[in-house]
């Protein structure tokens, strides 16, 4: 799944929720995301960022999660053989670090599951 049929399919994440911030290694990172399919219909999934080799990053803690707003959706950037996501709309790898919440790393996967 390319970045912008990503983005196209799920608009930009506006009004998702961002369900879990996940550390399995001192380099990798995950978050999870429900959010509407325009694929299918509109149903809620589960959608799974993995950040491999995490050069930057700022989180927030998982218990405040629920208060952070997606009303302006999140951006995907790959630049320079980086990947980058941060809350909010932003143009480039250097912007995004203005984000509350920000990573930019040398791989990412995405993975959807149902909820």
């Amino acid at each position: 799944m390319s970045i912008k049929s990503t983005l196209e399919r799920f608009d930009s994440f506006r009004g998702a929720e961002l369900v879990s911030v996940h550390i399995p290694s001192p380099k990798d990172i995950e978050l999870n995301f429900h959010v509407q399919d325009k694929a299918r219909d509109y149903d809620w999934i589960k959608i799974s960022f993995l950040f491999k080799e995490v050069k930057d990053a700022r989180l927030i803690d998982e218990s405040r999660l629920k208060f952070l707003s997606l009303e302006d959706g999140i951006s995907l950037i790959e630049t320079q053989g980086l990947y980058g996501l941060a809350i909010g709309q932003y143009k480039n790898i250097n912007n995004i670090k203005d984000s509350l919440l920000f990573i930019v790393a040398k791989l990412m996967l995405i993975e959807e599951n149902s909820i």
